[in-house]
C-alpha cells in the first residue's frame, strides 16, 4: 500500500508505521476505496509485531474533509445503503486503531471535518498545525456523527463543548483546540512533520507492551467502576513487571543507563 496512487499511503521503517490519507485533490475525503484501505492498514498495524508506533496524517492542504459527499449525491436513492457500508467499514478501521497494542500519533496538518475530525482526535498524542481547524460539519448536510465522534468528543472536551460543536457546527481553531483538550498541543506549520517524527520515534523506543496495556486501561476507565479498574491496574502492572520489558526497565534503572526495550 505504498503506491503513491493508493488512497492511503502506508510505509514502515524503524518500528514506525506511517499512514497518510492520500486523496489531496479531494481534501482526503473518505470514499469506499479509502475506507477499505484504512481497514487493511489498521489490521496490519494491529497485527505486525515490527510496528511499535503508528503515525497518521493527511497529504496536501487538508487533514481530512470527512466523508465524500459527492459519492452520497451520486448514490441517489441508495444513499442509505452507501452510508451504512461506508460508516461500517470506516468503523472497522477506527476500532482496530483503538484496540491495537501500539500508540497512535495523529498529525493534523490542516482542516479536519466530519469523520476527519473523528480520525484526528483518535490519537493518543494529537499534534495540530497552527493553521488547522476542526468542524463537526454533519448538521450542515442533515447527517449525524460517525467515526466514533459522539463517543470520544464528550470524553475529551466535556458534554457541553461536544454538544456545541456537533449541534451548531461551530469551527474550533487550533489555539482553542489545545485549550479545551481537543488536541495535545499546537505546533507551527513548518515544524509539524519534524515534531511528529520525534514523538513517534520516542514512542517506538518505549516499552510497547506497557504502552499498549496503559492504552487499554485508559480506554476502559470510562466504563468501569473504581474497584474493577483497580483490579485491572493490579493485573496489568504485575504482568508488566514479569515481562522482558519490565525486567529490562528495572535493570536499566539500577544500572543508571537508558533502557533498551525488546520487541513486545
Amino acid at each position: 500500500m505504498n503506491d503513491t496512487a493508493s488512497p492511503v499511503h502506508f510505509a514502515v521503517a524503524d518500528g514506525i508505521a506511517r499512514v497518510t490519507l492520500n486523496r489531496p485533490e479531494a481534501g482526503n475525503a473518505i470514499d469506499m476505496p479509502m475506507a477499505r484501505a484504512l481497514v487493511d492498514v489498521a489490521t496490519r498495524c494491529q497485527t505486525d509485531a515490527a510496528i511499535r508506533c503508528v503515525l497518521l496524517t493527511g497529504a496536501g492542504r487538508l487533514f481530512c474533509a470527512g466523508g465524500d459527499v459527492g459519492s452520497f449525491r451520486a448514490a441517489g436513492g441508495n444513499v442509505e445503503a452507501l452510508l451504512l457500508e461506508l460508516a461500517g467499514t470506516l468503523h472497522g478501521a477506527v476500532a482496530r486503531f483503538a484496540r491495537m497494542a501500539k500508540p497512535l500519533v495523529t498529525l493534523v496538518n490542516g482542516p479536519a471535518a466530519g469523520a476527519g475530525l473523528s480520525l484526528a482526535i483518535a490519537g493518543d498524542v494529537v499534534l495540530c498545525a497552527e493553521s488547522a481547524h476542526f468542524t463537526a460539519a454533519y448538521g450542515a448536510i442533515g447527517l449525524t456523527p460517525d467515526g466514533g465522534m459522539s463517543w470520544l468528543l464528550p470524553r475529551l472536551v466535556g458534554l457541553r463543548k461536544a454538544q456545541e460543536m456537533i449541534l451548531t457546527n461551530r469551527r474550533v481553531k487550533a489555539e482553542e483546540a489545545e485549550r479545551i483538550g481537543l488536541v495535545t498541543r499546537t505546533v507551527e506549520d513548518d515544524a509539524l512533520a519534524a515534531e511528529g517524527e520525534a514523538m513517534a520515534a520516542t514512542l517506538a523506543r518505549a516499552a510497547t507492551g506497557a504502552v499498549g496495556a496503559a492504552r487499554a486501561l485508559l480506554r476502559d476507565s470510562f466504563q468501569t467502576g473504581l474497584e474493577t479498574q483497580l483490579e485491572s491496574e493490579a493485573g496489568a502492572i504485575s504482568r508488566a513487571g514479569a515481562s522482558a520489558e519490565g525486567r529490562e526497565g528495572l535493570a536499566a534503572y539500577f544500572a543508571r543507563r537508558p533502557p533498551d526495550f525488546p520487541m513486545a
